[in-house]
């Protein structure tokens, strides 16, 4: 491939990312040129396969697109797509695990089939699937002293952020018949997910998972002293928001019964100077 075709299919990913209008393109930028572009390659990609899950389609119309991205990814090295270009390059600079996009798509399938969850261990397992992947992938990107110490604490963090998505989106998923709250923590507070609805004190499982998220996130901000600085201070503005987000829940659960919580843009700047300051130090 040549140095152009690469760069264009960078800059796709590029503007992808920067028009998504993520939280997490900040903390992205502070990565230096290549890994930034990697990264932005990671999270187009990703983007995708979550856009196919969370589009208009059919179920057995997104299932089909889902298989065919599968597929894609298994003859990455044939494609000229794009974004599958800058992945397979990227992939080639840095040792990303291009196995967990398998696993990406896995739980996008999850979502398109409409899993619900028994048990955490259950929900754990589809976190894994969706944002642990997305954990390890970044990792492969960033640098590290010891990545056999340093991927376990990347999957636990993409959990913990997971979980953070989940409760922060509970009212929009329940209008998509999507029940993500495991049902023997519903059990536990005498709650129930029934006709579109939940029935019961639902804030306090929403404190509850929130505080769970918590401590996972505790456990997964330890992969911060493994890497170097500018990779250190991109995961700390990236889990600054859900950090803040997460004790605002857990302080006050009523709040996403009401709609989506979000932050104020004053505010996500003033986690980026939070998170960069603790990053360099």
């Amino acid at each position: 491939m040549t140095a152009t075709a690469a760069e264009a299919a960078y800059d796709v990913c590029r503007r992808t990312t920067r028009s998504s209008g993520s939280s997490f393109y900040r903390g992205m930028s502070l990565l230096p040129r290549g890994r930034r572009d990697a990264i932005f390659a990671i999270y187009a990609l990703a983007r995708r396969i979550d856009d196919v899950a969370d589009g208009a389609l059919p179920p057995a119309q997104k299932l089909e697109e889902l298989a065919q991205l599968r597929s894609e990814l298994a003859h990455i090295d044939r494609s000229d797509d794009p974004v599958l270009v800058a992945v397979r390059d990227a992939a080639g600079r840095f040792p990303i695990p291009l196995s967990a996009f398998d696993e990406l798509v896995d739980g996008a399938e999850m979502d398109v089939r409409g899993h619900t969850y028994a048990t955490f261990a259950e929900l754990e397992l589809y976190c894994r699937c969706v944002a642990g992947s997305i954990g390890r992938l970044s990792l492969g990107v960033f640098e590290t002293e010891s990545r056999d110490a340093a991927e376990p604490l990347a999957d636990e963090l993409g959990i913990a952020l997971q979980l953070g998505n989940i409760l922060r989106d509970l009212t929009e998923d329940l209008a998509r018949n999507r029940v993500y709250l495991p049902e023997e923590d519903l059990a536990r507070f005498d709650c129930a997910a029934l006709d579109g609805t939940f029935e019961g004190p639902l804030e306090l499982v929403v404190a509850f998972e929130a505080e769970r998220a918590l401590g996972r996130l505790r456990r997964g901000l330890g992969l911060v002293p493994l890497l170097d600085r500018r990779s250190a201070a991109a995961v700390l503005a990236m889990a600054g928001s859900y950090r803040y987000l997460l004790r605002r829940i857990a302080a006050h659960p009523e709040t996403v019964l009401d709609g989506r919580p979000s932050l104020r843009g004053w505010t996500k700047s003033w986690l980026l100077v939070r998170g960069v300051a603790g990053g360099l130090r």
